[in-house]
């Protein structure tokens, strides 16, 4: 410990509204690239591509592991990065690293790490929702260590809540137990 841990998941982001449509700022977007690489990805898919990320044709709500003390795996399910070509691998890790930027450097690095010896193949891709600007839409990426949740349906499509969470690990879960593995903790003295 002594200073040297740090719990950085769940990492979230939200943005209301996710696109400024009125004054000064106008077309100002708040994760744009979170958005725009995901509908990218999703759009470029062939039919077959589809059949497998496509999994409604309306999005939920909200992130689907809410405020949960451990981010639950979701269903096995969506377009397989193997499944993907070059191209779409590349935007899929480039979605996948736009996450990671937005974290401190060594702690990216130590999850891109995990990702790396975990293995890219399994990793998934799924869509739900519209695929056009202005939709309501949700999309994840599934790795075995690691889960990325998009959605943006609130506020006609224009309020934005992402997710990265790690499935060991997450809310700090694993610090307390490494506190009390190598700190020593001695009962009070009794009072009897």
């Amino acid at each position: 410990m002594n200073g040297s841990s740090i719990s950085g998941s769940p990492q979230f982001f939200g943005a209301n509204p996710a696109e400024v449509h009125d004054g000064p700022m106008k077309g100002t977007r708040v994760l744009s690239a979170e958005e725009d690489l995901g509908r990218s990805l999703v759009k470029s898919l062939s039919t077959a591509q589809r059949t497998e990320a496509l999994l409604s044709a309306s999005a939920p709500g909200d992130i689907l592991t809410s405020n949960q003390r451990k981010a639950a795996i979701q269903e096995d399910k969506g377009v397989a990065y193997s499944q993907l070509s070059k191209e779409q691998q590349g935007t899929l890790l480039a979605l996948i690293e736009e996450y990671l930027g937005a974290q401190p450097r060594a702690q990216a690095l130590a999850r891109l790490d995990k990702i790396r010896h975990a293995g890219f193949d399994q990793i998934k891709f799924a869509w739900m929702g519209g695929l056009e600007r202005g939709e309501g839409h949700y999309y994840r990426v599934q790795g075995s260590t690691f889960l990325i949740e998009y959605d943006n349906t609130q506020n006609n499509a224009n309020h934005i809540h992402c997710v990265w969470r790690d499935f060991n690990g997450d809310w700090g879960e694993d610090l307390l137990a490494e506190h009390y593995q190598n700190s020593p903790h001695h009962q009070p003295a009794s009072t009897d």
